[in-house]
């Protein structure tokens, strides 16, 4: 679908001629999955404000902070335009809550990505069928396992490209451009939590800690869901 030409052109161009271009070249079937942190409304003020032919959805886990919802809510009113909710299946839940408990993601790394697979990932999954390009807001400084990620990677297990835009910006860089151009933020950012998830599962990190270090705070493991778990 892509020429190594276009790839190259794309990995030289900055953020907001990366997804015209994108868009130029693959008219349909683009989606963006954001789930309201810094770095995916940095790319949420750009489709919105250009129009950008790209279907822009969040999922909502049921366990996530207020902050979350209020966000939503001021996108929805500051842009015009809705981004659309996908919700886990109410009897995977059900199911789920019953047999391990309302908190069973604490009892083991096993409970817990099978909290995040039901929560999160099934309904990722609903949400990019027929897609040809998902774009996210991954950064290769956030993790290790994102550090051998490329910015236009095909998806193999999903079948689509993973466009990420960001992936060679700093921290610093973010928080510079949600500053000059004024993009809404939550306000957890600000209180330390730097990447933000499900609120039981997120606390706010230590000066020098690694971004992902608040995410799963009482488990070992490599602090993924499952939704970027092919690289």
């Amino acid at each position: 679908m892509f020429t190594a030409e276009e790839i190259q052109h794309l990995e030289a161009l900055d953020l907001q001629q990366s997804l015209f271009k994108l868009c130029e070249i693959i008219p349909d079937g683009i989606i963006f999955s954001t789930s309201l942190g810094q770095e995916d409304q940095i790319i949420t003020d750009v489709i919105f404000k250009n129009k950008l032919p790209v279907k822009v959805f969040t999922l909502d886990t049921g366990r996530l902070f207020y902050e979350h919802y209020d966000l939503l809510s001021n996108n929805n009113s500051k842009y015009k335009i809705k981004t659309e909710v996908y919700f886990p299946e109410a009897t995977d839940v059900e199911n789920y809550v019953n047999e391990k408990g309302i908190n069973g993601f604490f009892h083991s790394v096993e409970n817990r990505k099978e909290c995040c697979y039901i929560r999160k990932v099934k309904p990722l999954n609903r949400a990019l069928e027929g897609a040809k390009v998902w774009i996210t807001g991954l950064r290769s400084e956030q993790s290790e396992n994102r550090q051998t990620l490329k910015m236009l990677d095909w998806d193999e297990s999903r079948q689509l490209y993973k466009f990420n835009p960001l992936l060679h910006w700093n921290y610093d860089a973010v928080l510079k451009y949600i500053e000059d151009h004024q993009i809404m933020d939550l306000p957890l950012h600000k209180k330390g939590f730097v990447s933000v998830g499900c609120k039981p599962c997120t606390r706010a990190i230590e000066p020098g800690e690694n971004p992902r270090a608040g995410r799963w705070w009482w488990e070992e493991s490599q602090k993924e869901c499952g939704l970027h778990s092919e690289k």
